[in-house]
């Protein structure tokens, strides 16, 4: 099981923007992620390369329709090419002969030797699961159930009945394509009696027919690690849509959706909660507690004298860092609340003060009614 994290969620994109709202996106998160502006942190590294790398692949109108079409299975490196590097494999296609059999609709053109044509994999699939932010903070166990094309158990997938076989096609010999000559040219095409399996079946299995896959309900468990975030994307191998008769099974995608929290916002690692505190606090100072994802209660100082709007950090008590070490921070914004319900005592209180006001105690006001003084020239 792989997590991947979608391309467009990491630049903050949508998927509809253009060249230039990409690359406008990505010179900003590269500023913000470059290891010289950082300090040489592990993570703003391990982002600033994540950003780099979907850049590199969104810019590239085919790169990008490609992976529109495939996602991240359009460029997973899979084969070891020459001088210790790997070649990409967009798109999933095995060879030239697959990407004209996805265009035109059949295996190969011209008079080159034919061949059995390969099994073809189930198609991948994909669920959407939705969690809460406290589950993608400590992350979860969870079982799922799909309604999907699985291998047949009466035939165990082969597409025949129990205790028959299968033959050579009789009318490709098994070769699996057979040739046409048009003038002088020879067209060869997919075998239309095996479909280009090279063998048929003499007695197909009741159960599916000779599919060798029926569609059943299936449980699947699923691991969500810590720190996923909207858009991450989990991939189970071989648990998609079972292949025809006995070919590989693809891939089930799982896309997450996390569910809006009742206090927090979250920027990647980073938590975020407004909290309003009484204008005595924010004039005299004081603490307030938060309660963070982490079960922890966060004790927040405030300074005495702080204004509305004023942003307090608390390192570590952000989101995990996902597939890594370290945690986000929480940041706490102070909204300082004005009193509407105030006794005949604190109305009495109030109006003391306001009569040994000298206009230092609020520096701001001060010098904004001076501005309008001089704007008016009284």
């Amino acid at each position: 099981m792989t997590t991947e994290i979608d391309y467009y969620t990491l630049l903050e994109i949508e998927r509809t923007a253009d060249g230039a709202a990409i690359k406008s996106a990505y010179r900003k998160l590269a500023m913000k992620y470059h290891p010289d502006k950082t300090g040489g942190c592990a993570e703003s590294e391990a982002k600033f390369k994540a950003v780099s790398q979907a850049y590199e692949c969104l810019k590239d109108p085919q790169k990008r329709a490609a992976y529109d079409r495939f996602g991240h299975a359009a460029y997973t490196q899979h084969e070891q090419g020459g001088g210790g590097g790997h070649r990409a494999n967009p798109g999933g296609f095995s060879d030239l002969g697959d990407i004209f059999e996805t265009i035109f609709g059949q295996s190969g053109f011209g008079g080159g030797g034919g061949g059995r044509q390969q099994q073809r994999r189930g198609a991948d699939l994909r669920y959407d699961l939705e969690i809460s932010l406290d589950e993608a903070y400590h992350g979860k166990q969870t079982d799922i159930e799909i309604e999907v094309s699985a291998a047949c158990d009466t035939c165990e997938g082969s597409g025949a009945q129990p205790g028959t076989g299968v033959k050579t096609c009789a009318t490709c010999k098994g070769h699996g394509q057979v040739r046409a000559q048009q003038g002088f040219f020879v067209v060869e095409r997919t075998c239309p009696s095996c479909h280009g399996a090279g063998q048929v079946i003499e007695s197909p299995c009741r159960s599916c027919r000779g599919e060798g896959r029926v569609d059943k309900a299936k449980s699947l468990s699923v691991n969500i690690p810590a720190g996923v975030d909207e858009g991450t994307r989990i991939r189970l191998t071989g648990e998609g849509e079972a292949g025809a008769r006995g070919a590989p099974a693809g891939d089930l995608y799982i896309f997450l959706h996390v569910k809006r929290h009742s206090l927090f916002e979250r920027e990647g690692t980073t938590l975020f909660c407004r909290c309003p505190v009484s204008f005595t606090t924010a004039s005299l100072g004081g603490s307030i507690e938060v309660p963070g994802l982490d079960g922890v209660r966060h004790e927040i100082k405030i300074p005495a004298g702080i204004q509305s709007g004023k942003q307090i950090r608390q390192r570590g008590a952000g989101m995990p860092v996902l597939n890594g070490r370290g945690q986000g921070d929480l940041v706490v914004q102070i909204d300082v609340e004005t009193p509407t319900r105030l006794t005949a005592k604190q109305k009495e209180l109030l109006e003391a003060f306001r009569e040994t006001e000298t206009g230092e105690e609020c520096p701001a006001s001060t010098g904004f009614f001076g501005k309008i003084k001089d704007l008016w020239g009284d």
